[in-house]
């Protein structure tokens, strides 16, 4: 399994010793899930996320949704159907008997988007108690793209040619600059004699966004999903989409049933207001509705006929 960029050969011997560590236990564990613990999985240029630890299974959302002795029925069809049945109807707290704990590394500017999400539990890197790598995110050219005109949190057409180069000569010319900079101001390593040096703890906010910062996340399952209904969706910005997809690959192997049924019913599902749902009717009927007859405003409007492959 490929290892994520930039762990350094003591961290890959940490990873390697607890890999090789074994424990009894009578708790559910998740074959597939075992055989990917603790190790990184590369998402970007230097960032990786891994599981650390997870409790619960498929069985474990079945068993809670019954409040039964058991684990699930004899039946995996049954499990299936009953798993369906909670997501199709947003029954949230059997999902959230199962939770996880990652290990993410990640920019700065995503994990600013990704601590919206509130419903966790974060413990970040501390860079008031240690100094910060030197590593930061650059783009690869083909997601160097232009500012949507229609969109203020979307993205146009690609950069192109000497526009682009220019682009990912700042990014490292600056990142690069301000990092030295960082390590002038803290005097680390007493790299000047007599000379103290800048608290790290102030230091700090010399670096820029695309500085690699490092945290534990921890979840349940339930709010999990809610995180990669959002995330992992097509129209989420690049950079933490990845890490979603990265994350989403990680809850197949472990809860495949409700991986299944959160496809299905979230993340390729498409939610109808009172409204959109009047115009469905009235479109089966076979009345050809317009936008201005349709109530709807303009923005639903259109989200609605892209979804319908009408646009």
């Amino acid at each position: 399994m490929e290892q994520a960029k930039g762990l350094g050969e003591a961290a890959e011997a940490d990873i390697a010793a607890l890999r090789a560590d074994r424990y009894e236990t009578r708790r559910a564990t998740v074959p597939a899930l075992e055989a990917m613990l603790f190790t990184a999985q590369p998402v970007l240029d230097h960032g990786f996320v891994r599981v650390i630890d997870y409790m619960g299974d498929d069985a474990a959302v079945v068993q809670a949704a019954r409040v039964s002795y058991g684990r699930g029925t004899k039946k995996t069809s049954e499990d299936r159907g009953l798993i369906r049945y909670l997501m199709r109807h947003w029954h949230s707290t059997p999902f959230e008997m199962c939770s996880i704990k990652l290990h993410v590394k990640l920019p700065i500017f995503v994990a600013r988007q990704w601590i919206r999400h509130r419903t966790s539990s974060v413990n970040e890197y501390s860079a008031r108690y240690s100094v910060l790598d030197q590593e930061f995110y650059i783009p690869e050219p083909e997601q160097l793209a232009a500012q949507s005109a229609t969109n203020r949190q979307g993205r146009d057409s690609v950069l192109q040619g000497q526009e682009a180069a220019d682009v990912l000569d700042l990014l490292r010319e600056d990142a690069g600059r301000n990092y030295r900079d960082y390590l002038w101001m803290l005097n680390d390593g007493e790299a000047e004699p007599g000379r103290k040096g800048l608290a790290r703890e102030l230091a700090r906010m010399n670096l820029t966004l695309n500085t690699y910062t490092q945290w534990y996340w921890k979840t349940d399952l339930h709010n999990l999903f809610n995180f990669l209904r959002l995330r992992a969706d097509a129209h989420a910005q690049y950079e933490i989409r990845i890490y979603a997809e990265a994350i989403l690959a990680m809850t197949e192997r472990w809860v495949p049933l409700s991986h299944e049924a959160f496809l299905d019913y979230r993340l390729g599902s498409l939610s109808l207001s009172r409204m959109g749902l009047d115009v469905v009717k009235r479109m089966l009927a076979g009345e050809a509705v317009t936008e201005s007859a349709s109530g709807l405003p303009p923005r639903e409007w259109r989200e609605l006929m892209a979804s319908l492959g009408r646009d």
